[in-house]
This record gives structure tokens, C-alpha cells and sequence, in this order.
């Protein structure tokens, strides 16, 4: 049998109690919610429940033993295994932005969708059961022992190369995570973003820094728990008052002509008409600054500092004071600042001013070339999501942890039926609140403002999540005037749907769930490759047991506080960042994993080219199309966008790859006899590690 029954009915057991303490839990919390129960008091007890659960779990499941700290001690079973590593995989980027991407982008927002679910086919078919076969215990271990290389073949090249791209990739991914950990604790406690950021950090760390893989897993099973039951509660409520169906996956399908119809009564409607032509004029003002540059930069400057000088002249009031100081003060300091500046306003603009493309309508456009450029992108990205989800560091360690190469493949099936629940129910919710959204609040008067939209400007004061304003002055809340921020809407779905508000804790307390799962993995890979791969097996073979999970515990630390500064800083919106960690991984990585499995001719040569290729491929691409980065839209190959720089990386390092090892010396003989051995079917007992 594949799991020893008597592990794996304490376990279940044990998750059942926890299902049932926390369905007593919510119930409670309702209760005292109509009872009177400040809603801040709320927030708070469910951000403390959170931490306080998580760090049990962390203290329970501590370990000093290096298998257990790596790998959990492969004993982990398959469904269990499987519940882990969905949640390690729903991120933030699933719970949070991708109902929101839908929302905004309708039919090329299911790229995603349809790129993440089919990544774990080929993580099923390609590579995790043949590394679970390997046992070690990281990414780089593989790769290292496969292609040898280096000084007296033990691969140092290859996996110094790796443990770099492993770092790169998760730490790309990780910052996103913690994001948005300040996100919603900066939302359901009233703390500042920064310091939400921490709160949450401490809940990350005490799970991985006392536990390791072992600690994670089963905080990760209970997240799971939490997660999905936060996002079908809200979906579920939404498709009944709308749909008059609670089963939100089947019932949207009927929406979705209601919607196309206010979708059309809405581009026709007069006022809508004027308030997007007030924002093209305001594009068009933009463009004529950016044409009369430097001397419109110049004059404005001018006109600031006369402005501050006739209120200071006039004795107005102190806020008209300040409010003059602040448009000097925040005014671009050189000609190059303003033309940034300007250039960000003007595209703004100008995308206010279009309206939505149609929901359900695929790869809409106004030319035919425009058509064809949407297409392509919605395939280049769902080829870099499938590719970078095969090869992502953090979730392939989670084939390490199963008890056997059968168990392996049993709990990607798991894996994919779990994140399914969600994935099947995001378009529905997307769908749902948009219906939702431009039938209740667009036509409604700005004196009746539900109070979710003022609680979601206000948590980010310098770039409001949440944007209202009264552009042609009717009192009547356009479309137009209305901007939501992807990374809000699933938070704001109970709220948008007149839920009680805890709901609106249940659904943060998923997606802290969603972020911390995520984020633990990450942590752990990058401090697992720095204390195993670059430690243990390049400058201290002798360290004891003892000492390698000491080092990893404290370089799981510092990396830990690191991201946490940088997701400070609000670098990016989260998808953004995620996409960009896809697109690394799969250009990097995927090559050499998949032809070290297959291909018994690749040898070091060819992996070092390989994944030095692929990631100078992915990374110039990334910086000469992507805006934010330096570069320019116009510079992009056939209209890809940055996040999808993958399509060409990933070939790059497959090519490379190839032709390096074809014109160096073949492997050697142990290299080939690893092949054979890891694609050779399983031998030993079940459940033998």
C-alpha cells in the first residue's frame, strides 16, 4: 500500500477536528458579529487566530533532523501531499489577482488559468515522479549529479548555476507573496503596509524556521482547509442572489448574456461617452506637454512656483497652502522625470478613456491586426505559465516528500483535482461580482456610496486601490469614473455582495493562507539551495547534521527579511511579478530538467549553455519591452508582452542545450547509468523512502 493506514487515518482525523474547530469557529464570530462586535475587533482576531494556528502547527512539527527539515521525511501521503503543495501553488496571485485579472481583462485573463493547470501535466508526465525517483533532496542536487562537470565531476558549475536561478526565480515570486500579506493585513487591521508586511513575515517564519518541509506541509493542509472554504462561501452566496443557483460554476454561464447586454447599454450610454472623452482630452493635454518638452516642463515648474506664491500673498487658508507647497514639492525635478511622469499620466489616461473590451469575447480588437496580437499573447503567456509551472524550485521539491514514485504520481493527480476546486470557480466569481458591479453600483448616486469603497481607498493613500470620482458632475457613478485594482476585488467580494463582515475576514484570512503557503515554499527553497547546495555540497562536505540545518534556518532568516524590505517597497502589481518569475524559471530550468531526463547525450557543457542562454534570452527581452524596466512597448517581438518573455527564452535554452552538448564530449558512463535508473520503474517496497 502506498501510505501506512494507521499515519494516514491520524492525519485525517486530525484535519477533521480542524475542519470542525474552525466551521465552530466562523459560526461563532457571526454570532458576536450580531451581536455588536466591532468590525475591527474582527480583523483583528482573525489575523491573531491565523498566526497563533500557524505557529502551533510551526512549534508541533519542529525538527533538527535533516529529512525531515528537507523533505518531511518523505513519509508524507499522496492526498495529503496533494493538498500541500495546492496550496503551496493557489498564491496570492491565484486567490487575490486572478478573479481580478478576469474582471478587468475577461477572456485573456483564462491564460492563466489554462497555463497553470496544464504546467502540473507536465510536472506529472515530464519530471516529478523521475526526481522523486533521484531522492535527494533539491533542484540543483539533481542537476548537479546528472551533469557532472567541474572540478572532479561533482557538478559545481551546474549547480552553482542553479542554485542561482532557483534564487532569482523564488525570490522574484516570494516578494509578490509578502505583498500581499501587507495587503490584507494593512486591510483587516488598520496597522500601515508595512507593518503588516512584518506581522505576517512572523507567521511565515515561524512555521519554516522551527519545521522545515515538515512544519510547512501540514500548516500548508490547513491552509488549504481555509482557502477554499474562503473562496466558494462568497462565489456560492453571489451565484444564488444572482443566478438563483448556489453552484456558481454551472450557474454563471447563464449571466454571462445579461452581462453582455449592460456591457452594451453601458458603451452607448451618453454619459458614459462623456466622461471617457474628458479623460482622452486629458490624454491629449499630455501629449502636447510631452511634444513641447523641455519648455513645458519649464513653465510648469514656473507656474507652481507662482501659484505658491499668490496663496501665500493672499493669507488663504492653511490647507490651500500646503496643498500649493505639495504640487511644488512632488513636481518632476528635471525634464526626463517629466516625461516619465507624463507618459504614465497619458497612458492612464488614455485607458480610462477606452472602454472595456466585452467579457466573453476572445481577443477583441479594433483591427484585425489588433486581434491577432491578443491572440498571440494569450498563447504566449499560457506557454510560459505551462513551462515555468514545471519548473518552479518550490514546488518541485514536493516530490521529494512522498514515500514512493507511485505516491508521487498519485498526489499530482491530487494536486491538480484541488486547485481545480478553485481554478473552476475563479471565472465564475470574476463573472459574478462584475454583474454585480455594473448593475448595483454603476447608475447609483455618489451620496449613497457603499462603504467598501471608501474602506479600500483609504489603505493605500499613494496609490488607491479603489478610485471614485464624480468626472462630468451628474452625481451618478459611471463606469468610467470607476477603477478598481485587480488585487482588491476578492478581498471586496463579501463586501460587494452585502455579506456579513465575516465573510470579509474569512476571505482575508484566505488569502493570507494563499500567500503565506506560497511563501513558505519559496523561503525554504532559496534557503535549502544556499545551505545544502552551496554550503554543504561546495564549502563544508564535513558540516555535521546539526550544522546544515542551523545554516539553513538562519540564511531562511535574513532571506525572509530581505523580501520583506523589498515588497516594501511596492515594486510591482502582483501578477506582474509572478509572470516575471514564470517566465525566468521556465527559460532556465525547464531545458535542462526535461533533457536530463530524457536525453542521455546532454551533458554539462550543454546545460551550462543551456541555462545561461535561456535566462540572457528571457531577461533582455524583459528589459527591452517592458516599460517599468527601461524599455519601450515598441521594442517587443510581434507584440509579447514582458511576462511572456519565456516564449522565447525557453526555446533559446532548449537550442543552446542541444548544440553545446552535441559539440563537446559525450557524458560519462555514470551519468547515462543515473538516466536509465531514474526512468526504469520502481523497484523497492511501496512506501519505502
Amino acid at each position: 500500500m502506498s501510505a501506512k493506514p494507521p499515519y494516514f487515518r491520524k492525519l485525517s482525523r486530525y484535519y477533521l477536528w480542524y475542519t470542525a474547530c474552525f466551521a465552530l469557529f466562523l459560526v461563532s464570530l457571526y454570532l458576536l458579529e450580531q451581536e455588536g462586535m466591532p468590525r475591527l475587533w474582527i480583523g483583528y482576531i482573525f489575523m491573531a487566530a491565523t498566526i497563533v494556528l500557524y505557529a502551533t502547527i510551526g512549534v508541533v512539527a519542529r525538527t533538527s533532523n535533516v529529512t525531515e527539515y528537507y523533505v518531511a521525511g518523505r513519509r508524507v501521503p499522496a492526498l495529503f501531499n496533494g493538498m500541500a503543495t495546492a496550496a503551496d501553488w493557489i498564491s496570492a496571485a491565484s486567490f487575490i489577482s486572478l478573479a481580478g485579472g478576469l474582471y478587468l481583462y475577461g477572456f485573456d485573463g483564462l491564460a492563466y488559468i489554462m497555463g497553470w493547470t496544464g504546467g502540473f501535466v507536465l510536472v506529472a508526465l515530464l519530471i516529478a515522479p523521475y526526481l522523486r525517483k533521484f531522492g535527494q533532496y533539491t533542484i540543483p542536487d539533481f542537476l548537479a549529479v546528472r551533469y557532472g562537470g567541474g572540478a572532479g565531476g561533482r557538478g559545481g558549475p551546474v549547480r552553482a548555476l542553479a542554485v542561482g536561478a532557483t534564487i532569482l526565480v523564488s525570490f522574484t515570486y516570494v516578494v509578490a507573496q509578502i505583498y500581499a500579506v501587507g495587503l490584507i493585513a494593512s486591510r483587516f487591521t488598520g496597522v500601515d503596509f508595512s507593518v503588516g508586511i512584518f506581522l505576517g513575515l512572523a507567521s511565515i517564519l515561524v512555521c519554516s524556521f522551527l519545521g522545515g518541509m515538515r512544519g510547512i506541509t501540514w500548516t500548508q493542509v490547513a491552509q488549504y482547509i481555509i482557502l477554499l472554504v474562503a473562496f466558494l462561501i462568497p462565489t456560492i452566496w453571489l451565484s444564488a442572489k444572482h443566478a438563483d443557483n448556489p453552484v456558481p460554476q454551472v450557474a454563471y454561464g447563464s449571466l454571462l448574456p445579461k452581462l453582455a447586454a449592460r456591457e452594451a447599454q453601458l458603451a452607448n450610454d451618453p454619459r458614459e461617452q462623456q466622461v471617457r472623452a474628458e479623460f482622452r482630452r486629458r490624454a491629449d493635454e499630455y501629449d502636447a506637454r510631452l511634444a513641447a518638452l523641455p519648455a513645458s516642463w519649464e513653465a510648469g515648474k514656473l507656474e507652481a512656483q507662482r501659484e505658491l506664491a499668490a496663496v501665500r500673498a493672499r493669507n488663504a487658508s492653511l490647507g490651500e497652502v500646503r496643498q500649493a507647497e505639495r504640487a511644488l514639492n512632488t513636481y518632476p525635478g528635471s525634464a526626463d522625470e517629466a516625461r516619465a511622469l507624463w507618459l504614465e499620466l497619458r497612458d492612464a489616461n488614455l485607458a480610462r478613456a477606452r472602454m472595456p473590451a466585452p467579457h466573453a469575447t476572445p481577443f477583441p480588437g479594433a483591427t484585425e491586426e489588433d486581434s491577432d496580437k491578443r491572440r498571440n499573447n494569450f498563447l504566449a503567456v499560457v506557454f510560459c505559465l505551462m513551462f515555468g509551472t514545471a519548473a518552479l524550485p518550490h514546488i518541485l521539491m514536493r516530490a521529494y516528500t512522498t514515500p514512493s514514485v507511485h505516491e508521487t504520481r498519485v498526489s499530482v493527480f491530487w494536486t491538480l483535482f484541488f486547485i481545480l476546486l478553485i481554478y473552476l470557480t475563479i471565472p465564475a466569481l470574476a463573472v459574478l461580482a462584475k454583474y454585480d458591479i455594473y448593475t448595483s453600483l454603476v447608475g447609483s448616486d455618489f451620496s449613497n456610496l457603499p462603504t467598501w469603497i471608501s474602506y479600500w481607498a483609504n489603505v493605500d493613500k499613494v496609490s488607491p486601490l479603489v478610485k471614485v470620482a464624480d468626472i462630468n458632475g451628474d452625481g451618478i457613478v459611471q463606469l468610467a469614473e470607476l477603477a478598481i485594482d485587480a488585487d482588491v476585488l476578492v478581498l471586496a467580494t463579501p463586501e460587494i455582495g452585502g455579506l456579513p463582515y465575516v465573510i470579509s475576514g474569512l476571505v482575508a484570512a484566505g488569502g493570507l493562507a494563499a500567500a503565506l503557503s506560497t511563501a513558505d515554499g519559496l523561503l525554504l527553497a532559496i534557503s535549502n539551495a544556499l545551505s545544502h547546495d552551496v554550503y554543504y555540497k561546495m564549502v563544508d562536505p564535513g558540516a555535521s547534521t546539526q550544522k546544515r540545518v542551523t545554516i539553513s534556518k538562519l540564511l531562511l532568516l535574513a532571506v525572509a527579511f530581505i523580501a520583506a524590505y523589498a515588497a516594501s517597497q511596492r515594486p510591482a502589481d502582483i501578477l506582474s511579478l509572478v509572470g516575471a518569475a514564470f517566465s525566468l524559471a521556465g527559460s532556465t530550468l525547464f531545458p535542462v530538467l526535461v533533457l536530463g531526463v530524457f536525453w542521455k547525450r546532454a551533458n554539462h557543457v550543454g546545460a551550462i549553455s543551456g541555462m545561461l542562454a535561456g535566462f540572457a534570452v528571457c531577461l533582455w527581452y524583459m528589459l527591452r519591452a517592458s516599460p517599468a524596466l527601461g524599455g519601450s512597448v515598441e521594442a517587443s517581438w510581434l507584440g509579447i508582452q514582458p511576462l511572456a518573455a519565456g516564449v522565447f527564452g525557453i526555446p533559446a535554452g532548449l537550442l543552446a542545450t542541444v548544440v553545446g552538448s552535441l559539440l563537446s564530449a559525450p557524458p560519462n558512463s555514470a551519468s547515462a547509468g543515473m538516466v536509465e535508473y531514474i526512468r526504469a520503474p520502481e523497484q523497492e517496497p511501496a512506501g519505502r523512502p
